[in-house]
């Protein structure tokens, strides 16, 4: 237990800023959708689904690499500093294809008009991807206390200048529309740039964050080893697979939705609405996303123990239940938590229990990932995310012209359930954990009849309702407490 204590507590040190921040973040969607339409919106959903495309791209597997070599090899300095060299210079060089080729990209990408989207994100991206071995190595050495400070440092001054650019400004131009006129503002704001102020206060953000992390860059022995190099190249790079199967899966919905959908159709309107719900729906991934921060490097810690699988099997079962709550939590609350975006966006509000599920699927899998990482056969784990790819490509291109953004939800269901099932049957083939599949049986199916139980309250009334979906939640956790309390008195006898 007191391992579980001890990833738990890693969990909160570095997740509570990396989960301060989606918040405070996610607290900008309001904003968002009630400034502006749902087609403004849809370029922020798209132009983020090919950043997220690309940042896997530039980082080419790279900080699971160094985790793992950090752990194997005699000198970690080395190891850090042969990690920095390397994206260093594909960073360099990715900005200076996108500057070269500014313009046809943007052409291609529908944003002939606004050139400067592309090389604001080039920018983004390269600051990101060399400040993310830092950020590392700072995980690597436990010091949460500058991790946490560099994390809120660059939340808090994205969020900064959204409000300044969004709000702020415009509110002082409509209050004295003389002062417009000034220099300083003239050079300031410009209010046609409209929701290209959400890429600029990214990339000071990032800027930012970068000009924090170079002390530790500078630091370190950037002389790169070559053949340690190739070793990590070797292991990584199917991790770049993995990883750009993965964010296929996750963002090509979002890329692709706008050209499938029908003529008659306002596209990027629906993309908007799509992109606004998407984000209610993962916020689940705010718990993933921190469980994984910390158990990356906890599982390669545990891997030399006796009882690793044990551990592991373990942290699947509370993993699950957390995630099963935060579904139930969401989904018996959602007309106040559909109060998070516009009114305008509301319409999509069925894709976020099939995405609460996907993206349940997609935390499962993240935790069988285990088995390829620790076994070094991270082809297999490559190609079941490309496997998964090739899902998500025919179901959105079966679904999408059909369903609209509704069949991109079920195509994303449908890519990570299949991803789950294959994991765990070759995870049980080459590194066999003994899972509880019979309590975690239970476990969902408990969730799924009391979210039914809760659909015949909606004609209840508001206050009824809440009333009556409160006493469910409540009643989850008193089984689940119950059963786990009398499973750990059938091990100790």
């Amino acid at each position: 237990m007191n391992l579980f204590k001890k990833l738990a507590g890693q969990t909160a040190i570095y997740g509570l800023p990396t989960i301060v921040g989606r918040l405070l973040n996610y607290l900008l969607v309001p904003l968002y959708t009630r400034v502006f339409a749902p087609a403004e919106y849809g370029v922020v959903t798209e132009i983020y689904a090919y950043v997220a495309f690309l940042f896997v791209v530039l980082t080419y597997g790279m900080e699971t690499a160094f985790f793992r070599f950090s752990t194997t090899h005699p000198d970690k300095e080395k190891v850090y500093g042969t990690t920095l060299f390397s994206l260093f210079v594909t960073s360099i060089f990715f900005l200076v294809i996108i500057f070269s080729a500014t313009p046809t990209i943007s052409s291609a990408m529908g944003y002939a008009d606004n050139p400067e989207y592309i090389r604001w994100f080039a920018l983004i991206l390269a600051a990101d991807a060399l400040s993310s071995i830092p950020y590392a190595q700072l995980r690597l050495k436990n010091k949460p206390i500058r991790f946490a400070i560099i994390k809120v440092v660059n939340i808090v001054t994205n969020i900064a200048f959204n409000l300044l650019f969004i709000v702020i400004i415009p509110k002082i131009v409509k209050e004295d529309p003389g002062i417009a006129d000034s220099a300083f503002l003239k050079f300031l704001y410009n209010p046609e740039i409209g929701v290209g102020y959400i890429f600029i206060s990214n990339l000071i953000a990032s800027a930012l964050t970068f000009i924090m992390l170079v002390p530790s860059m500078v630091k370190a022995k950037i002389k790169p080893d070559i053949n340690l190099l190739k070793k990590m190249l070797s292991y990584s790079w199917p991790l770049l697979i993995f990883g750009f199967a993965g964010i296929i899966n996750e963002t090509f919905d979002r890329i692709i939705l706008r050209r499938m959908l029908p003529d008659n159709v306002d596209a990027m309107a629906q993309l908007g609405i799509y992109g606004a719900c998407y984000k209610v729906s993962i916020l689940m991934t705010l718990f993933i996303q921190t469980y994984r921060y910390a158990a990356e490097p906890f599982f390669f810690d545990q891997s030399g123990t006796k009882d690793a699988k044990i551990t592991y099997a373990r942290l699947m079962h509370y993993f699950i239940i957390v995630c099963l709550f935060i579904y139930l939590a969401i989904m018996l609350n959602i007309d106040i938590v559909l109060l998070f975006i516009g009114s305008d966006f509301r319409e999509g509000a069925g894709v976020i229990p099939i995405l609460l599920w996907a993206n349940l699927f997609l935390g499962v899998f993240y935790n069988l990932s285990v088995w390829f990482k620790l076994t070094d056969k991270t082809g297999i784990g490559a190609m079941i995310s490309v496997a998964g790819a090739g899902v998500t490509l025919l179901f959105n291109f079966m679904l999408i012209p059909i369903m609209g953004y509704m069949g991109a939800a079920w195509a994303t269901f449908i890519c990570y359930a299949f991803m789950m099932v294959v994991s765990y049957y070759y995870g049980q083939k080459y590194y066999p954990i003994n899972y509880n599949l019979k309590a975690l049986s239970f476990y969902i199916i408990l969730t799924i009849v009391i979210y039914t139980l809760s659909i015949f309250t909606n004609e209840l009334g508001r206050n009824l309702e809440f009333v009556i979906n409160s006493i469910l939640l409540i009643l989850f956790l008193a089984v689940i407490w119950f059963k786990e309390k009398r499973g750990v008195r059938a091990m100790r006898s």
